[in-house]
């Protein structure tokens, strides 16, 4: 157990779903049939191949696709880091079916799954609600329909959409989140509808992997400028392995920027700054800069936010940092708020749990 870690919320953490065979159990006899029938019963949706080097740390990967087992999941994702609660975000393809229909079944077997055979299994588990971006109507009924579950404190949605977040085509989910109080947490991924870059399509990993912030850079100034905030003023966005240190110049530039051409966007009432600082939050991994503990206190100092950050160890993922999820040279005071305080802020559900 990491005494530093002790007691923390774990925002971000990842069950791995063997494959589509594992969610017809909880599938309508319509949706059973079509996947067996087209011979896909043995498909898999991931997006961690399970014999990719890079789909879990080499010194905590076991036997099997990771993230499935979940006797090692509690013992290495949860125990060992001494996490009181753990947020279960499931990376599966519901969100990349261009059928809304079959999208809407994957991500509803996703819920019903990770409700039956996770959080049942262990009290210290919670999960975000997966729900098709593709079809916002859907979504909207599937927030609906388990937002009465309290250990679900979460809607997931991936980086990179057929859109930007800000249009009106969103805004059903959008309402249902802030009705029900619930985040919306935007993780890295994508619904492969667009080209990762704005340029087209890279050649290799490397590309693709740095140019990730750009996504998220997008979505954020999306809603901020579309005036998302404005008419939504009860919803928390929550950035998922996004990164940290492309925010501080993010920002800078968003309000240099609105001081000039806000009479373009007059329902953006606040510099984009203080909206950001209001309503938007981003876990710690990875926590994208250099190790010496000076360069991450300046990062966190131009964020201008000590409620912003959030705990997370991404298990199992390739790039998370192990034990050491904590970022270094942080004060005591600061790494209670990040791992306890600003994720009980955040996550209504967890809040209202006694401290």
């Amino acid at each position: 157990m990491n005494a530093l870690t002790q007691g923390a919320i774990d925002c971000d953490i990842h069950p791995g779903v063997k494959g589509i065979a594992t969610l017809l159990p909880y599938m309508t006899a319509h949706w059973q049939d079509s996947f067996i029938e087209r011979g896909m019963d043995g498909f898999d949706l991931a997006s961690y191949p399970p014999n990719t080097p890079l789909a879990c740390r080499a010194d905590w990967k076991g036997a099997g696709k990771p993230g499935t087992d979940i006797e090692a999941f509690l013992r290495d994702g949860v125990s060992a880091f001494g996490s009181r609660i753990a947020i279960c975000n499931t990376m599966y393809g519901g969100q990349v079916a261009v059928s809304e229909t079959m999208g809407a079944a994957i991500c509803s077997a996703i819920n019903d799954w990770i409700a039956d055979q996770w959080l049942a299994r262990d009290a210290r588990l919670r999960a975000s609600i997966v729900v098709p971006a593709q079809a916002p109507l859907l979504a909207a009924e599937e927030i609906e329909r388990l937002a009465p579950d309290r250990r679900f404190v979460q809607i997931l949605l991936p980086s990179a959409a057929e859109m930007l977040y800000g249009k009106s085509y969103y805004w059903p989910i959008y309402a249902a989140a802030e009705r029900y109080g619930l985040p919306i947490g935007i993780h890295a991924g994508s619904m492969f509808r667009h080209a990762p870059t704005s340029n087209g399509w890279p050649s290799h990993y490397l590309h693709d992997y740095v140019a990730a912030p750009q996504n998220f850079e997008d979505q954020l100034l999306s809603m901020v400028s579309e005036g998302i905030f404005e008419r939504f003023p009860g919803l928390r966005v929550v950035f998922i392995e996004s990164g940290v240190s492309w925010l501080p110049s993010f920002l800078w530039r968003a309000v240099k920027t609105w001081r000039g051409v806000r009479a373009e966007v007059p329902w953006v009432k606040r510099p984009p700054a203080a909206i950001i600082r209001d309503h938007v939050r981003l876990t710690v991994q990875p926590f994208d800069v250099p190790a010496e503990p000076e360069i991450v206190n300046r990062i966190i100092e131009q964020i201008g936010s000590e409620d912003m950050l959030l705990f997370a160890t991404d298990y199992p993922h390739w790039q998370f940092d192990g034990l050491n999820a904590l970022p270094p040279g942080i004060s005591p005071a600061l790494a209670r708020k990040i791992m306890v305080d600003n994720p009980r802020a955040t996550y209504a559900r967890i809040g209202e749990m006694a401290a």
